[in-house]
């Protein structure tokens, strides 16, 4: 397969399979200036795929260091009206959105003040997408974007091939039926699904060094996995690559302390060896070798970021754990092994469609935050066990084999 082949073969994947572009659907595809070969190919498949439209958001990170490093303290987090008054008729007109990740400058707000780099993201855009994706109003997905400066990060070199050939693996692009291959993977990941449901735990509890944590769990939030509907129908698979099984735990409900078993990379800035302690639900100390002011920053951007929103599972069968790399891009090692996030849950895991009120989540259960910061937690050492309402407990990884059917 040749280099345009395959960028041809990975853009279908991402409208087809990824965000399944409908006839006559707008799609805005929003990535780094340095994601413009991929872009430009997910431009042309949606176009294939019968959209209507396609409209690039670019972004480029050396702008948002002029910022940080240059303007106004106060207007860090701005979001540009005219941005926030076209994505305000996102939730009726509908676009299919798709996301490019992939950092191209790993360290390049590296030596900025990390308080400032945690407040420069356009807080208001971020809630108003946040609140619709909740409320199910797109079919979107995230994919990633090779490029030199992530490969850089990786490998210590700029080998973007490397890196194409891992993204392969992880995406199942390298499958002789890619469509295929992710219908019978989905299929897997339902049945755990299936299986968390009928145990019906109450906790997820998870023990390893550096970690005894204890999530509550929702008794009406159902395990979700890979693909995900929109209110109108419209089936689609939000992350490429996904190997998790995830719900929303009880945001009141969290104890013990974990130690983040993989670097985690938010807001620009890397963080290492993070661990965090919760009491009465809520994240009340942090500590890492670095970033940990980061972490500290967007635990302070509302009254509920300290609190849990999401528990998902992964083993060790993952294809992006098959690597054997650490990819350093949360898309990616968020589905390499066991994570939480701390922030905004997922309503529709209960069934809802996020048109409730902030009270009414909170009473049920639902975490409510402008955030949503996974950190990976599971891996080999970690032994995960479900808990019933009586304290009987249930192994469901050990040594990072599953172990529940």
């Amino acid at each position: 397969m040749t280099p345009d082949e395959r960028t041809r073969r990975y853009a279908e994947l991402t409208v087809r399979v990824g965000a399944n572009v409908q006839p006559e659907q707008d799609v805005v595809v929003m990535c780094l200036i340095e994601h413009a070969e991929i872009a430009r190919a997910v431009t042309r498949e949606a176009y294939r795929a019968g959209a209507r439209h396609v409209i690039v958001l670019y972004s480029d990170l050396h702008l948002r260091r002029a910022a940080i490093e240059l303007g106004p303290e106060e207007e860090l987090g701005w979001s540009p009206p005219y941005l926030l008054d076209w994505m305000s008729r996102w939730p009726d007109e509908r676009p299919a959105l798709i996301a490019l990740t992939g950092n191209p400058d790993p360290d390049l707000l590296a030596d900025l003040d990390p308080g400032l780099v945690g407040r420069a993201d356009p807080r208001e855009i971020r809630v108003l997408m946040g609140s619709a994706i909740a409320a199910r109003r797109f079919n979107w997905s995230i994919v990633s974007a090779p490029n030199a400066g992530w490969a850089t990060q990786i490998f210590g070199e700029p080998d973007v091939e490397r890196l194409w050939g891992a993204v392969a693996t992880a995406t199942r692009l390298d499958e002789p039926d890619p469509v295929e291959a992710w219908r019978a993977h989905t299929e897997r990941l339902q049945a755990r699904a299936d299986a968390l449901e009928a145990h019906g735990f109450d906790a997820v509890r998870f023990r390893g060094p550096g970690t005894d944590l204890t999530v509550g769990l929702l008794r009406s939030s159902r395990w979700m996995c890979a693909t995900f509907e929109t209110e109108t129908g419209i089936e689609h698979i939000p992350n490429l690559p996904t190997e998790e099984v995830f719900t929303t735990p009880d945001w009141r409900r969290t104890e013990g302390f974990v130690r983040s078993t993989l670097p985690l990379v938010t807001a620009g800035t890397r963080v290492s060896d993070l661990v965090v302690r919760f009491e009465g639900g809520k994240i009340v100390d942090v500590s890492a070798t670095a970033g940990a002011d980061i972490i500290r920053e967007q635990l302070a951007v509302d009254a509920q970021a300290g609190y849990l929103g999401e528990i998902a599972l992964v083993d060790g069968s993952s294809a992006v754990k098959r690597t054997g790399l650490i990819f350093c891009d949360t898309l990616f090692d968020e589905n390499a092994t066991c994570h939480i996030a701390y922030g905004r849950g997922i309503p529709t895991t209960l069934g809802l469609d996020g048109d409730q009120s902030t009270d009414e989540l909170l009473e049920r259960g639902v975490n409510v935050s402008a955030i949503h910061t996974d950190f990976m937690v599971g891996g080999p050492e970690v032994d995960v066990d479900g808990r019933d309402a009586a304290g009987n407990t249930t192994p469901i990884i050990r040594n990072d084999v599953w172990q529940l059917s």
